[in-house]
């Protein structure tokens, strides 16, 4: 397996030499919206920590990465009334990844609603900043 590069987008990210629409952080991790979502409210978990993938990741980050999910994936159903919630996170280029940074894909789905492709065309940013903080609403109420 290559060695993880410490200058790939992620890591310019969580370091603030890019910017990114924020939508929760804490020590462990950081949550981003992705800027080519497939549906309304496509969010992406990176732990702090590098690693490449889940293959290399120090199994200790797995718990934190993981509670952020799930509280992510709470907070992402309940903006978008979204009836499930897709978590799906890819390991090498064989397997999809493009960013080669352990990342998780939070996506809430609704019944018979198609996916977008994820095209390399980037999404309006004035929308995205609009989907960020109606999750980060949902991070503040009680249901979530």
């Amino acid at each position: 397996m290559p060695a993880y590069d410490p200058n790939n987008i992620f890591a310019k990210i969580l370091r603030g030499e890019i910017p990114s629409i924020k939508v929760y952080e804490d020590s462990d991790t950081l949550v981003i919206m992705d800027i080519m979502p497939q549906a309304d409210g496509h969010v992406l978990v990176l732990p702090r920590a590098p690693s490449r993938s889940l293959l290399d990741a120090d199994p200790a980050i797995f718990k934190p990465l993981f509670e952020t999910v799930q509280v992510i994936a709470r907070a992402v159903q309940q903006a978008f009334g979204a009836e499930g919630v897709l978590v799906k996170q890819f390991n090498e280029e064989a397997a999809g990844q493009t960013v080669f940074h352990l990342h998780v894909h939070v996506v809430p789905r609704k019944a018979g609603e198609a996916l977008r492709p994820h095209s390399g065309k980037m999404a309006d940013m004035t929308l995205l900043a609009r989907h960020a903080e109606m999750i980060k609403q949902a991070l503040n109420s009680p249901q979530t």
